[in-house]
Order: structure tokens, then C-alpha cells, then sequence
């Protein structure tokens, strides 16, 4: 894509000058960042005032019913699953678990706040199976 540049580096200590990019983005990863809060002041920093930061990630389910059934099958069915096809139970399992572990959609849109971005908002996709938070540098 014209006018854009990819970028792969450590989200705790991103390679980039302050103030220099319109847009950051993470997808299914800051659930593996060993400090979150540090990865999103990182992001912050880099983006030029105006600039857009957006997050999608595994997240809660909302439904108590769907929760249940979700559950169900990531716990039950997820990890074998990856035995037989991928013959690697133990990466599903901590998928399982780093997922869990991640926070709700309320307590990252905070924590996105405590980093300093504004206007920030999330929408549940798939029932809050996955989300997607953003937040503003203004």
C-alpha cells in the first residue's frame, strides 16, 4: 500500500521518533506484552498529535449464556484440537489462558486513558469474542 510503512518491533520500546506517525496499530498481541501499560504510553508517544491508536484483541464475552458456551470450547475443545492438527497442545492452552488473563473491554479502555489517549471507545465483534479499541492523541 502507498504511504505506508510496516513496522515489527518491540511494543515497549518502539523504534520510532516522538510525534511521527498518523496511525499505530496492535492486533492479537498486546495480550502477549509483559507490561501493557508500558506498550501504550509507547504508542502514545509516537503517534503526532491528531494521530489514532487502535487495538483489536481477543476480549469478554458479554451473553452469560454465549460466555458459558465459549468457555466450554476454549478450555475444552481448543487445546486438543491444536494436539491433533497443529500436534501442539500446549501454545492452544496458553491462548486459552493469555486470553483470560487479558483485561476486560472497560478496564483497557482505562488503561488507555492512563496512557493519555482521549475520546477512547471499543466495539465488541463476535459478541466481545474479539474487540476493537481506539483512542485518540489530541
Amino acid at each position: 500500500l502507498s504511504g505506508i510503512t510496516w513496522l515489527v518491533g518491540n511494543a515497549e520500546a518502539l523504534p520510532i521518533a516522538d510525534s511521527s506517525v498518523d496511525c499505530c496499530t496492535i492486533s492479537f498481541g498486546l495480550r502477549n506484552v509483559t507490561h501493557k501499560q508500558q506498550a501504550l504510553e509507547e504508542a502514545r508517544r509516537v503517534l503526532k498529535p491528531g494521530g489514532r491508536f487502535f487495538c483489536l484483541e481477543f476480549s469478554r464475552v458479554e451473553a452469560p449464556v454465549l460466555r458459558r458456551l465459549y468457555d466450554l470450547y476454549s478450555f475444552a475443545v481448543l487445546p486438543r484440537l491444536g494436539a491433533v492438527v497443529a500436534r501442539d497442545r500446549d501454545s492452544y492452552q496458553y491462548l486459552v489462558e493469555s486470553i483470560r488473563r487479558f483485561p476486560p473491554q472497560a478496564e483497557l479502555a482505562a488503561m488507555m486513558e492512563d496512557a493519555g489517549f482521549e475520546q477512547v471507545t471499543w466495539r465488541n465483534l463476535s459478541a466481545g469474542i474479539a474487540a476493537l479499541h481506539c483512542g485518540w492523541r489530541l
